[in-house]
């Protein structure tokens, strides 16, 4: 096997259903710099997180920062049986853009769909 082929085996490519889940987005400051939270796989590294923004939207990522969370364990009871249950596992990612990115927009807030506040009368 040549050098060329161990290094292609290696080499995962599977952005196009790499579930990426905004959780949250923060719009720059005079003092920081743009961020957003999304929730992914906890098999992607911080390289392939950083390459799936810039290549797929063309965004300018700056730095990448992942903590692993663990499935929180329940425990239903019923009259007869205890059932033990587990969610799955996630990975919590923090990007922080480029200087270049000021506004993130509204996120998941459609001016047309919302409704009106109560005014007093």
């Amino acid at each position: 096997m040549s050098m060329f082929a161990k290094v292609v085996k290696n080499f995962r490519m599977w952005m196009p259903t790499m579930p990426m889940t905004l959780v949250d987005a923060k719009n720059a400051t005079a003092t920081s710099a743009a961020k957003a939270t999304f929730r992914v796989l906890p098999r992607m590294t911080k390289h392939e997180i950083k390459e799936y923004l810039t290549k797929l939207y063309g965004l300018p990522v700056a730095r990448v920062n992942t903590m692993n969370y663990m499935g929180k364990r329940k425990r239903a009871t019923g009259k007869r049986k205890v059932i033990t249950y587990k969610y799955r596992d996630y990975k919590k990612a923090i990007v922080t853009f480029d200087d270049s990115v000021q506004d993130l927009g509204l996120g998941v807030r459609i001016p047309e769909i919302e409704q009106p506040e109560d005014e007093e009368l």
